[in-house]
């Protein structure tokens, strides 16, 4: 146990010492900032943990039950099966876990980054691979496409009165795209990025102007400023294509826009 660690994260090793007298673990791996960066574990933190075993039969006992977990000192409060392979669990305490229970097989399968093992009762081969996180296109294109028609439909969907999905459209799925961008060109600019949650510390981010974020993302009713922000954003910093720039701009004014081809217009 390093001394460095926080006092509630050491509680994972209290719990790899009572798995530990069981055979049919073979290991406890921490992830996240339960993982190989600890030094971002703090008070509001919560702990990822894989448990590895040996066979099919131990996961099912260790998936269906959870009197294990008072290895960790206390009683869960609250526990739901969140994936097929583990649970969420709040302790009596507060301390929340998030846990999935894998085979040694099956781990050299499943997309993971920064695990630390946190006891293992073999020398096990811990590869991490990130996996497709990111998506199959991870491109500037891609994200920059996807982030303008994503603001293209949200505006639409605002003035159907579709207002919840439009909040969806253009505060979340297109400002995911915007993060991504951030990402992708300005790498080093990022503070401990999350290979699997471009939202996690964007807010740290050494950027020369940070992004609005609070004109991105004002709330429920606000998608037309939220649009207006993320597209001012993406003209600033990218190169859109007029057309699908122009539609939204238009959709921002109260203008139509006809992309038919005829006499008077081109396609």
């Amino acid at each position: 146990m390093s001394p460095d660690l926080h006092p509630t994260l050491t509680r994972l090793d209290d719990l790899a010492r009572s798995l530990a007298e069981d055979p049919g673990v073979l290991a406890v791996l921490g992830l996240g900032s339960a993982g190989q960066e600890t030094d971002r574990f703090d008070e509001h933190s919560d702990i990822d943990f894989f448990v590895v075993v040996d066979s099919a039969a131990t996961k099912a006992r260790y998936v269906a039950t959870t009197d294990w977990l008072s290895g960790f000192g206390g009683t869960p409060a609250y526990t739901f099966r969140n994936d097929p392979n583990g649970r969420k669990a709040l302790m009596a305490d507060g301390l929340f876990l998030e846990y999935a229970v894998f085979t040694e097989p099956e781990l050299s399968g499943i997309p993971f980054a920064g695990a630390r093992v946190v006891w293992s009762r073999a020398p096990l081969a811990l590869t991490s691979h990130p996996g497709e996180a990111a998506g199959a296109f991870d491109t500037v294109d891609f994200h920059l496409g996807e982030a303008l028609t994503n603001l293209f439909v949200g505006l639409h969907r605002e003035l159907r009165g579709e207002r919840l999905t439009a909040l969806r459209f253009i505060q979340m799925y297109a400002v995911d795209h915007v993060l991504a961008l951030v990402r992708l060109t300005a790498p080093e600019r990022l503070s401990q990025p999350d290979v699997f949650e471009g939202t996690r510390r964007v807010e740290r981010a050494r950027l020369d102007e940070p992004l609005p974020l609070d004109r991105m993302c004002p709330g429920y009713g606000r998608s037309t400023e939220a649009a207006a922000a993320v597209l001012g954003w993406l003209e600033a910093h990218h190169d859109p294509d007029p057309v699908i720039a122009g539609a939204v701009r238009a959709l921002l004014d109260g203008r139509t826009t006809d992309f038919r081809p005829g006499p008077d217009r081109r396609g």
